[in-house]
């Protein structure tokens, strides 16, 4: 399981009601059903993906979830989880305003693009910078946002949205391996994970 999603999992309670966004083929969503009991649910746009899904006997969804999500009453999940997703969202704050309501916590996980290769590319070569994080072309992107670390946490700041956990890591796309960034991770860390909700603030990890 890649690295990111190795961290979201520990992060999420046994037998909780989870809802993953963008699902894929449900890795995480097997390994929360197998490892941790959880009730797993996801919601995914492809066809093919979904199919895989099923076959795992995962419960899911196919469809947009920016729409889907508006079906849900409030409270109906414990954890929600959008990895490496929410950089292609056309509208965020409405997004996650809707998962707040229908979700006690969600998990979201993003590409920084504040990592200094990335930094690097852009003063030095002048162009749209490329990394395992963002492989494709301005043209054919399916990034619509680029967020750093620091731009999150303003965010939440700004919505008033408690941070109640959050680790910067470097990793590529699809790594199994990876580490913790804990020194200036803004500027050192490919990834980030925030574990967000409206209750009391906890400790960061």
């Amino acid at each position: 399981m890649r690295f990111d999603l190795q961290i979201i999992a520990s992060w999420i309670e046994p037998g909780s009601r989870v809802l993953d966004l963008g699902c894929g083929e449900g890795e995480l969503l097997q390994y929360l059903k197998e490892q941790k009991r959880v009730k797993a649910t996801g919601i995914e746009k492809d066809e093919a993906e979904v199919a895989v899904c099923i076959a795992k006997g995962i419960s899911v969804l196919q469809g947009d979830f920016n729409l889907e999500v508006a079906d849900y009453p409030p409270d109906s999940f414990d954890y929600i989880v959008i990895s490496q997703t929410l950089q292609q969202v056309y509208e965020p704050v409405a997004l996650i305003d809707t998962l707040l309501a229908i979700g006690k916590k969600i998990i979201v996980s993003f590409p920084n693009f504040s990592f200094w290769r990335i930094r690097l590319q852009l003063l030095f070569a002048g162009y749209a910078p490329r990394s395992p994080e963002l492989p494709y072309e301005w043209y054919n992107t399916p990034n619509i946002r680029v967020i750093t670390l620091r731009d999150f946490r303003n965010f939440a700041r700004e919505k008033d949205i408690v941070i109640l956990k959050e680790v910067a890591i470097n990793t590529h796309r699809q790594q199994e391996t990876g580490n913790i960034v804990r020194l200036l991770p803004n500027l050192r860390a490919t990834y980030g994970i925030f574990l967000i909700g409206r209750g009391d603030r906890q400790e960061a990890g």
